[in-house]
C-alpha cells in the first residue's frame, strides 16, 4: 500500500487539524483518558482506490449503511487518548473504507509503518449520523463527540433536562450563542453509551440541530470543518460557564426577551 498520508497534502492538513482540535479538547478537560471521538468523511479527498491488499479483512458492521457504500472516513481509534492524537495522528487515528454493500469496512493505517488501530467504539453512532447526512444531501462532513464539563453539568439539573429550557438558558447567557447556534441544541435523555438506542436518538435529534447533548454524558456535534465544529461546542460551553459563574457569585442570571433573541438570530444570516 502506498503512503496515503505522505502523498496527499489535503489529507495531511486534515490530520493536522484533527490533531490540533484534539489538543484543544484535552486542554479544556473535555477528554479524560480515552474519552471523545471524531470522524470525518474524506471520500472527496481520495481520488484513488485506497484498498489495502496487505490487510484484506472485511470487518462486519452490526447494521448496514447503504448510503455510505464505498465511502472513506478518517476516524479516531478506539481506546486512544486525545492528548496522544494531538502528538501523533498516524498512531491514534485510522482510515476506514466502507465496502460496496455498506455492510462492513476495512481499517487502513495512515502510514504503512503505523500500527493499524480499530475505529472508536462509538462508530455505530458516527456512521448513523453520516448516513443521515448523506440521505438529506447536506454538506456536513465532521462528527465530533466530547465530554464538555459545563454542558454535562447542566444536565444534572432536572430543569435543564428539557430541551426548551436548556436552549433558552444557553441562548440567554451570551449573544454569540444565539447568533452562531440559532437552531439551538437537541437533548438526548440518558441511554447506555455505544448502544443502537443512543445512536438512533442522536440521529433523530441531529435532523433538526447541529448539536445533541447527551444527559450526564457529553455532546455530539456535526459540521463542515473540524475546527468549526469545535467552535460551536466551545460557544455553548462558554454560555453554560457564564451561567455557573453568575450563580457562584450569587447573581441571578438575566435572560434575553423573545424580541432580543429573534434579533440576535437574524444576525446569524450574516455569518
Amino acid at each position: 500500500m502506498k503512503e496515503i498520508l505522505e502523498q496527499n497534502t489535503a489529507l495531511q492538513n486534515l490530520a493536522g487539524e484533527m490533531a490540533e482540535v484534539a489538543g484543544y479538547l484535552w486542554q479544556r478537560g473535555w477528554a479524560e483518558r480515552n474519552a471523545g471521538n471524531i470522524s470525518v468523511n474524506i471520500s472527496h479527498l481520495l481520488q484513488d482506490d485506497i484498498h489495502d491488499s496487505s490487510a484484506d479483512t472485511n470487518i462486519e458492521l452490526a447494521i448496514s449503511y447503504p448510503k455510505l457504500a464505498g465511502c472513506s472516513f478518517l476516524v479516531t481509534g478506539t481506546g486512544k487518548r486525545m492528548r496522544d492524537l494531538a502528538r501523533n495522528p498516524p498512531e491514534n487515528a485510522v482510515i476506514i473504507k466502507i465496502n460496496e454493500e455498506g455492510s462492513g469496512y476495512q481499517a487502513i493505517p495512515l502510514k504503512a509503518d503505523a500500527d493499524t488501530c480499530l475505529p472508536t467504539s462509538e462508530l455505530p453512532t458516527h456512521l448513523g449520523i453520516h448516513q443521515m447526512i448523506a440521505g438529506r444531501g447536506s454538506e456536513e462532513k465532521v462528527v465530533m463527540h466530547t465530554h464538555a464539563d459545563e454542558l454535562v453539568t447542566l444536565t444534572h439539573s432536572k430543569e435543564f433536562c428539557n430541551q426548551e429550557e436548556l436552549n433558552r438558558l444557553l441562548w440567554s447567557m451570551h449573544p454569540e450563542t444565539a447568533i452562531f447556534v440559532p437552531q439551538g441544541v437537541g437533548f438526548v435523555p440518558y441511554t447506555v453509551p455505544g448502544s443502537e438506542n443512543i445512536a438512533a436518538e442522536t440521529i433523530r435529534t441531529l435532523l433538526n440541530h447541529d448539536v445533541a447533548i447527551w444527559e450526564k454524558h457529553g455532546v455530539f456535534a456535526i459540521g463542515k470543518e473540524i475546527s468549526a465544529t469545535f467552535d460551536v461546542i466551545d460557544i455553548l460551553a462558554k454560555s453554560a460557564r457564564i451561567y455557573f459563574m453568575c450563580r457562584s457569585a450569587n447573581i441571578e442570571p438575566g435572560r434575553f426577551s423573545d424580541a432580543e433573541l429573534a434579533e440576535l438570530k437574524m444576525l446569524s444570516l450574516k455569518f
